[in-house]
């Protein structure tokens, strides 16, 4: 997806669990940002194929 094609929003996280992000993305050799939406994207993803498992 081009940068273009991105929406920004706010999100309002507990400051703990924000540090915790951060260090998975820095362990991960990601931002933030990048990490935030990896995981929304794999969680999306595993939620499809739990619920193609149930039909």
């Amino acid at each position: 997806m081009a940068e273009k094609d991105k929406k920004a929003f706010v999100l309002r996280i507990s400051p703990a669990l924000l540090k915790e992000v951060e260090v998975w993305a820095a362990d991960e050799f990601r931002s933030t940002n990048g990490q935030i939406e990896f995981l929304l994207n794999q969680a999306l993803k595993s939620r499809k194929k739990d619920k193609t498992k149930e039909s």
